[in-house]
This record gives structure tokens, sequence and C-alpha cells, in this order.
């Protein structure tokens, strides 16, 4: 089985995407979620509380400022606004795939974790995520 989810995006942030992943899961196998871009990432973490995901956001904002930043000087790929390279190094230090165990087509997570999608643009996007279960 395999599908594209398509994820709109209005900023950096996290956009939980469990519940939309959970209605098309069926059966049993591995389930491989993959995303198709080069300034985004996907994440499991903590659903329960949502100043995890703005502590997480704040974060990588902090560990990688935009290229208008002193300290981001050193960076040459600037010409696609100053959050563009600032968001390939945050997906290239984060999972862009993700696999999950799925059983009698139920996610095998825990309790408190979900499925994010990590945006890492200013700008909103329509981001592609392809699953696979198999």
């Amino acid at each position: 089985m395999q599908t594209v989810f398509q994820i709109h995006t209005t900023g950096p942030g996290l956009y939980e995407v469990t519940s939309e992943v959970a209605d098309w899961v069926r059966g049993s196998g591995l389930l491989t979620l993959f995303i198709q871009h080069t300034s985004a990432s996907l994440l499991i973490q903590e659903n329960a509380d949502p100043e995890v995901q703005t502590d997480l956001t704040a974060f990588f904002h902090r560990l990688v400022p935009p290229t208008t930043d002193p300290s981001m000087s050193y960076l040459t790929h600037t010409y696609e606004g100053p959050d563009d390279m600032p968001a390939h190094i945050k997906a290239a230090l984060l999972p862009v795939s993700l696999s999950i165990p799925v059983t009698d087509g139920r996610m095998a997570l825990g309790a408190w974790q979900g499925i994010y999608l990590f945006e890492h643009r200013n700008a909103p996007h329509t981001r592609r995520v392809v699953a696979h279960l198999g």
C-alpha cells in the first residue's frame, strides 16, 4: 500500500499528521514515511503538551538562525531568502523519513507520541509525504 499525503503549512513549526496517517493505515507491517522536500523534516514527538512543539521550534530557530543573523555570515546560499539555507541545515540535522511498526491496523506509537511535519520555512508550503506500508 502506498499513498501521498499533502500537508499545508503556514510557516515554521510542527504540524501533527498522526490522525491522517492513522486513518489510512490498514493491516500489519512496517510503515515508512518520507518527506519529498529539503527544507522540512519529519518527527515523532510528544503530542500531549503543545509547549513541546513551541520549545522545539524556538530551539531550532536559536540553533540555526536566519542568514541575516551575524553568526550566519559564512553562508553563501542566500538568494532564496534568509530562512532558506537555515531550513536546509535543520532538515540535514533532523529525520526526513520515519519507520513505524503497524499491527492489526494500528501504529505502534507510545501513549504520548505523535507524527509531525516540521516546517522550517517562513512562507506557506504544501509538503508531500509519501507513505508506504509493507
